[in-house]
C-alpha cells in the first residue's frame, strides 16, 4: 500500500495514539502535518525518520480560528488534506454535581467540536479530489459509560454519531468516515496511571497493570498506538472503500460483555 502524494493531518499527534498513526501513515509515504502540545522537535524528527515529508501546526484545537489557520496551512504546505485523523483529547474525572464547568466547556471542545471544525474544513476538498478517509478516534467510552466521566462520555458518544452523519453523507462518494474505539492503550500518560497506583497501592508495576487493566478489559492486554496504526492504515486502503460509519472496538472484549 503507497499513500505518496497523500496529505495526512493528524491531531494531538505529538505523543501516544496520534503519534503511532502519524507514524504508520508516514511509512507509506504520507505527507504528516502533526498537531499537539507535547515534544515537537522529537516528534518531527520521530517521522522524518521515515523519509516521509512532514510539518507541524500548534493550533489549539479547542479555538476554531486557529483550526481554521491549521487547516489553510495544510492546504498551502501541501495541497489540501486527504486523510484526517481526529485524535486530540482529555480527560478529567467527577461526578457530575462536581464537574467543573470550565472543564465540561474545554472536554466537549477539543474532543467533540474539533473534529467538526475539522471535518466541515476538509470535507469540500476531498468532494473535489471524490476521495478522503476521515477517521475519527472515539473511544470504548464512545459505546458504554463509565462513572465520574460523564463529558469525555459524552463527547466520545458524540463522536460516534457525528461519524455516522459524515458517512452517510458522503455515502455515494469516494470519501469514507469511520471511528476507531479503543480500550486501555499503553501510552505515555497512562503509564503515570499505572506508575500512580502502583505508588499509592505500594504493589508492583505488574501487579498495578494487572488490576487496572481487569477492571475493564477481559484481553488483560493493552492495545498499541502501532495496531491503531495499522488499523487506520486498513481504513486508507481500497479494501475499506465500503466501510462507512462503524465504531470499529479495539478493547481487548470491554463492550462484548
Amino acid at each position: 500500500m503507497s499513500l505518496k502524494g497523500k496529505t495526512a493531518l493528524v491531531t494531538g499527534s505529538t505523543s501516544g495514539i496520534g503519534m503511532g498513526i502519524a507514524h504508520s501513515l508516514a511509512l507509506q509515504g504520507a505527507n504528516i502535518v502533526l498537531n499537539g502540545f507535547g515534544d515537537v522537535d522529537g516528534a518531527k524528527a520521530h517521522i522524518a525518520a521515515t523519509g516521509a515529508p512532514v510539518d507541524y501546526h500548534g493550533a489549539d484545537m479547542s479555538k476554531p480560528a486557529e483550526i481554521e489557520a491549521m487547516m489553510a496551512f495544510a492546504a498551502q504546505r501541501f495541497g489540501g488534506v486527504d486523510i484526517l485523523v481526529n485524535n486530540a483529547g482529555i480527560q478529567h474525572v467527577a461526578n457530575v454535581e462536581d464537574f467543573p464547568v470550565g472543564r465540561w466547556d474545554a472536554i466537549i471542545a477539543i474532543n467533540l467540536s474539533s473534529a467538526f471544525h475539522t471535518q466541515r474544513l476538509a470535507l469540500p476538498g476531498m468532494r473535489q479530489r471524490n476521495w478522503g478517509r476521515i477517521v475519527n478516534i472515539a473511544s470504548a467510552h464512545g459505546l458504554v459509560a463509565s462513572a465520574g466521566k460523564s463529558a469525555y462520555v459524552a463527547a466520545k458518544h458524540g463522536i460516534v454519531g457525528l461519524t455516522k452523519a459524515t458517512a452517510l453523507e458522503t455515502a455515494t462518494t469516494g470519501i469514507t468516515c469511520n471511528a476507531i474505539c479503543p480500550g486501555w492503550v499503553l501510552t505515555p500518560l497512562v503509564q503515570k496511571q499505572i506508575d500512580a497506583r502502583a505508588a499509592a497501592g505500594n504493589i508492583s508495576l505488574d501487579q498495578a497493570r494487572t488490576d487496572l487493566l481487569g477492571e475493564k478489559q477481559p484481553s488483560l492486554q493493552f492495545t498499541t498506538p502501532e495496531q491503531l496504526g495499522e488499523l487506520t492504515l486498513f481504513l486508507c486502503s481500497a479494501a475499506a472503500d465500503n466501510v462507512r460509519g462503524v465504531a470499529w472496538a479495539v478493547d481487548g472484549g470491554w463492550t462484548a460483555q
